[in-house]
């Protein structure tokens, strides 16, 4: 199982119980940033027994129950919902957003058997273990639907689901974000694909570009040009491919 251990939401929460204990002796060297003074840090509700069962909910309910790296996967989502701005501070509030999780989650029976094992990886997780491949994702799907946009970014397969990152559509691997003509080839010129004589007439189209008058027919080449350089064969996979990619690594066989 590919796991990653950060450090533990449970010895955080002992050091601020002990704080009113601690008068005015400082736990970090002077000099050092504390959350105190890190002002758009979101402020994270205390961890309670309702939080840590609202977690093992989430893993229990979303989740291959007999896959403990599935629920190891579906708790780092979690959390990592948790720590993000755009999510409710507390792990229950992540967990009971409207149409983010199974329906029921928070009140739906469990199996005892099943329910202590998702229990165990809830009890890791707020000990600070991670799942490696799921790395920050903080979205996931039944592994086998494929969707069009062009904005998901698989990472990894677990329990039965597929987890992926939103970012923009040409930051896939393999491929690079938009960049100017000149740069594109300057960077080929380094590596000795283009000619200098090239690179100052691509710099040339650019100045042209850059005036009122220049062209539309040369701003539409210039983009052409750009993609050119751009193309992968990774950039090309929409999120049906990339799916199948993360599969093949997982099991070793060569995609579909």
């Amino acid at each position: 199982m590919t796991r990653n251990r950060t450090f533990p939401i449970t010895a955080a929460l002992a050091a601020l119980a002990a704080a009113p204990h601690l008068g005015g002796c400082s736990l970090v060297p002077h000099g050092v940033e504390t959350t105190g003074s890190l002002p758009d840090r979101k402020q994270l509700a205390a961890v309670t027994p309702a939080d840590r069962d609202c977690l093992a909910r989430a893993m229990y309910f979303e989740s291959n129950r007999s896959s403990e790296e599935g629920l190891l996967a579906v708790g780092t989502v979690v959390m990592n919902r948790l720590e993000a701005p755009a999510y409710p501070n507390s792990i229950c509030g992540v967990v009971g957003q409207k149409r983010q999780f199974a329906a029921g989650v928070l009140h739906k029976p469990m199996r005892d058997r099943e329910r202590e094992k998702a229990q165990q990886v809830a009890d890791a997780i707020l000990a600070g273990e991670r799942h490696e491949k799921v790395g920050g994702a903080m979205f996931f799907h039944t592994a086998g639907y494929t969707f069009s946009y062009r904005n998901m970014h698989y990472v990894a397969l677990a329990g039965g689901n597929a987890f992926y990152e939103k970012r923009p559509w040409y930051d896939r691997e393999g491929a690079t974000p938009r960049q100017s003509l000149a740069r594109v080839q300057l960077a080929q010129a380094s590596q000795g694909h283009v000619s200098q004589g090239q690179i100052s007439q691509g710099q040339v189209s650019q100045d042209r570009l850059s005036s009122a008058g220049g062209a539309r027919w040369t701003a539409q080449a210039t983009r052409s040009a750009v993609r050119a350089a751009q193309q992968t064969p990774l950039a090309e996979l929409g999120p049906a491919r990339n799916v199948c990619r993360v599969a093949a690594a997982e099991t070793g066989r060569s995609p579909g």
